[in-house]
């Protein structure tokens, strides 16, 4: 087990909406002091989608990207990570316009199809910000979060291939840790492996702690010494799970992309509320906090030098 615990910040994400926290960055402005305050904290990488800075719905836009990435690679050395994923309701041409614009040292690739069931939340609130956001919940009760071989394959090829970024493999099941063995024995990606287990969402695999020692088995099984895990679990199991993984030795992620408290009721009022938290449990763990150019360095990153922004 390493000492060195890479702290991943998730900023925004594309499935918590406006009306559902004051705290959640929209802007380009909000989004920039938010990771700049993430990085500050004690966060080495910083996992950014873009939102329409009108109406908070999420984009992948390369001007929506653009309007904030110099301003945050200015204010921090943090490694700036742009999601592949972008939201379930786009297409995947649609998904890569920001990435491929910015040509980021590293960004995230969801490793499987799946349901992304997010219309529970909607039955939480009864006025809404903004017209878009209502349906967009209730819907997904019908979506499919496609990510077929051929999808992740064009990924793999545009973004690390053409473009030197290396990947967060985004794993929301087992089966999508043997997509990833599956690529990585057809030479489309190179050790060692940044794999992040998710939890949590409906439609992926339950957050319960048999499943993150299930999910670590079958993890070092097919990969052996050539990965590193990191751990993010969706909504009141974000600080549990991440305090799990820190004790198995493995990294961890936090930020409102994947939970809006820092306690019981208690909304987090930033980014850097919930990375000062964890690294805090961390450190009391024996852990020590990763730089960003230790974590460049563990998981052979490009630098921030190599990215068009």
């Amino acid at each position: 087990m390493t000492d060195k615990i890479i702290i991943t910040c998730a900023i925004t994400g594309s499935i918590h909406t406006p009306t559902m926290s004051p705290h959640l960055p929209v802007t380009a402005a909000e989004i920039t002091g938010q990771s700049v305050g993430a990085a500050e904290a004690g966060a080495a990488i910083l996992h950014l989608h873009a939102r329409n800075p009108e109406t908070g719905q999420p984009s992948a836009s390369a001007k929506d990207f653009m309007a904030f990435l110099p301003e945050i690679k200015a204010g921090c050395d943090a490694v700036l990570n742009l999601t592949t994923g972008g939201s379930a309701v786009m297409t995947l041409d649609q998904r890569l316009e920001g990435p491929l614009a910015a040509e980021p040292e590293m960004c995230s690739l969801n490793m499987g199809t799946m349901n992304f069931a997010l219309y529970p939340l909607a039955s939480r609130y009864d006025s809404w910000q903004h017209e878009w956001e209502k349906p967009f919940l209730e819907n997904s009760d019908d979506l499919v979060f496609k990510n077929t071989p051929r999808d992740i394959a064009q990924v793999l090829v545009s973004m690390g291939q053409e473009r030197g970024a290396r990947f967060e493999f985004e794993c929301y099941d087992v089966s999508h840790l043997y997509m990833l063995r599956h690529f990585a024995d057809r030479g489309l990606v190179k050790a060692p492996y940044f794999i992040q287990f998710v939890f949590g969402v409906l439609g992926g695999i339950g957050a319960d702690p048999e499943n993150l020692q299930h999910m670590k088995r079958m993890a070092d099984k097919l990969f052996g010494e050539d990965y590193l895990f990191s751990v993010l679990a969706a909504g009141r199991q974000q600080i549990p799970f991440a305090t799990m993984a820190a004790g198995m030795g493995g990294h961890v992620r936090v930020g409102l992309e994947d939970n809006l408290f820092i306690g019981r009721g208690a909304l987090a009022r930033s980014n850097a509320e919930q990375v000062a938290k964890i690294r805090r449990i961390v450190e009391e763990l024996g852990r020590t906090v990763a730089t960003p150019d230790e974590a460049r360095a563990m998981l052979g990153l490009k630098g921030a030098d190599g990215t068009a922004f």
